[in-house]
């Protein structure tokens, strides 16, 4: 029930959702920023860190998957990280994908559907031939492309590629985007509508009677610009996700994959005019589309602010909050679609019909399987998209707040101990915060060491924590044979002490916040930036074996702990 319950959400929120399983990739030294900001005068405790705002721009870091291992001898301090799992190709299918998804979706809102009668009509009766007919569906279906895919390019060459990497932990962009998507929701729910200026749309509508080419290519236009008020906030919602991804070509391929499920319809109809017949008619249900993107749109928006919330420390929206939002959201998302709440542009329901009732059972089964979220419950299926565990105020599957979990009699005195381990942990995990802290303790106690790389934005480390650390072998493991640090490299909040600042051998640039030093850890000992990235060392800091990234599969990620373990004994 659990897998259907997640497939379900993903085909939901596909053609805006974070990205889950995002590739594991080697950094471009030239991509990477580093702030030249001046140095802060102020310093972190070591026992209760600072919570003020620091202003800089981040590393961008993308999430890791399973990665194959590369040399089974591990012999230099630093290694790449292995990266011959998912490549960058499999992201950019993925926005693809994503892209199909929201084309079919605006392809049945009122602003399109309509329009299909019309615009084949054209074509059938304008060519007077069958061939013709198709002939110009075909261009038309082409120029439609055309037109999304160069939308794409121009937020790329607006933007540039390095610009797009850095919106992922960009909290202002981040913000800006949380906000955009609330207005996008709220369109879609009848509030008001997105339109382009009359002007324009009379004017690319007055090219659309030219003959040839031409002609064809301003009627795509002119379907571009008529249905954007239905269209514009699917094509926004996709750009975001295309762009905050840090795919240079995300955009152009997103659009892609928009326009190719937005053109073919046209051109299977004017091929086989037959098949209009088994169209629906259009009627109220096509406003029922659009509320239901709204409400998505808006469940999707909280991911973003939660974003920022995290990064600058807010603490407003914690995990029970983030997950009472969105119980509030789907639950009236399932009273719409029973009936039972009505907005200003949809007409009477007279009776459910069928899809809407199947539709509305899940949505009210999704809603029922979030409600013990509220008290502490994994929920496992979309653990991606929530706040880490840490956040949660009270967790009654354990009886205790979340805060204090695992807590070891000396753990309160390691560095960023207060900060990081009240929000971040796992139930039943006590890691350090300090890669040279868990060094020492790791000769101290003679165990090899784990670092975890990851993030507060890094969805597949949520992802790893729900479905495989949690798992009680894989938990023990860890527990009792390793000395485990979480190095979070996208907080925005931890300065060092100025004398602690340093400019990056890798980078030439100036390292001044605790996120930078472990970023550029990683970049420095691995040649990676993304997350989650685990590595296994010895007590001298050598790495045992190949790093990992997310492995989904607890036996495999468990031989990948056992391997490094062996390793270090046989030393």
């Amino acid at each position: 029930m659990k897998n259907i319950l997640q497939y379900v959400f993903v085909i939901f929120l596909s053609f805006g959702a974070g990205n889950l399983t995002a590739q594991d990739t080697l950094i471009n030294f030239d991509d990477v920023e580093f702030s030249d900001g001046q140095s802060s005068e102020s310093t972190v405790a070591e026992e209760a860190d600072t919570t003020g705002l620091v202003n800089f721009d981040d590393v961008v870091f993308s999430d890791g998957v399973d990665s194959a291992a590369q040399d089974s001898t591990a012999k230099a301090a630093v290694v790449p990280a292995s990266d011959q799992g998912s490549t960058p190709e499999a992201s950019l299918w993925k926005i693809f994908v994503a892209g199909v998804l929201g084309g079919f979706a605006a392809f049945f809102m009122p602003c399109i559907f309509p329009m299909v009668p019309l615009t084949v009509s054209f074509f059938t009766k304008k060519a007077g031939s069958r061939s013709k007919a198709i002939t110009q569906a075909l261009l038309y279906g082409l120029s439609i492309i055309v037109i999304y895919v160069a939308l794409g390019m121009l937020i790329t060459i607006a933007f540039g590629p390095e610009a797009l990497n850095e919106l992922s932990t960009n909290g202002i962009f981040n913000f800006f985007f949380f906000l955009l998507l609330v207005v996008f929701a709220t369109s879609f729910l009848g509030a008001f509508e997105i339109t382009l200026p009359s002007s324009f749309v009379n004017k690319i509508d007055s090219n659309s009677d030219k003959g040839g080419l031409v002609g064809l290519f301003f009627m795509a236009a002119s379907l571009a610009v008529v249905s954007f008020s239905c269209t514009g906030p699917i094509i926004g919602t996709l750009l975001v996700e295309a762009a905050t991804r840090g795919e240079r070509l995300g955009p152009a391929i997103g659009m892609l994959g928009f326009s190719m499920a937005l053109a073919i319809p046209f051109v299977l109809f004017a091929m086989f005019p037959s098949m209009l017949k088994s169209l629906p008619k259009s009627g109220g249900w096509l406003n029922s589309v659009k509320v239901v993107l709204g409400f998505l749109e808006l469940a999707l928006a909280l991911k973003f602010l939660s974003n920022v919330d995290l990064a600058y420390n807010w603490n407003f929206l914690d995990r029970e909050v983030y997950l009472a939002l969105w119980i509030v959201i789907f639950g009236l998302l399932g009273l719409y679609l029973i009936g039972k709440i009505k907005f200003s542009h949809d007409s009477t329901l007279e009776y459910l019909s069928v899809p809407r009732t199947m539709l509305a059972i899940l949505v009210f089964t999704f809603v029922l399987y979030m409600v013990p979220g509220m008290w502490g419950a994994p929920l496992k299926a979309i653990s991606a998209f929530l706040p880490p565990i840490g956040t949660q105020d009270f967790d009654l599957t354990s009886g205790v707040s979340a805060g204090h979990s695992a807590q070891s009699a000396e753990a309160s005195s390691r560095k960023h101990y207060t900060y990081f381990h009240s929000k971040a942990t796992i139930k039943g995990m006590d890691p350090y915060y300090d890669y040279e802290e868990a060094l020492a303790a790791s000769k101290a106690q003679n165990k090899p060491l784990m670092l975890d790389f990851t993030g507060w934005n890094c969805v597949n480390c949520r992802k790893m924590e729900a479905e495989v650390w949690s798992a009680p072998k894989i938990r023990n493991l860890i527990n009792e044979e390793f000395i485990l640090v979480e190095l979070y490299v996208d907080d925005k909040v931890l300065t060092l002490p100025e004398s602690e600042h340093y400019i990056s051998p890798s980078t030439g640039k100036k390292v001044n916040t605790v996120s930078k030093r472990n970023a550029d850890l990683q970049i420095t000992r691995f040649n990676s930036n993304s997350q989650p990235l685990y590595a296994l060392l010895d007590s001298d800091g050598q790495l045992l074996v190949p790093t990992s990234g997310a492995v989904y599969d607890i036996d495999k990620y468990e031989a990948f702990l056992r391997s490094g373990l062996e390793k270090f004994k046989s030393k």
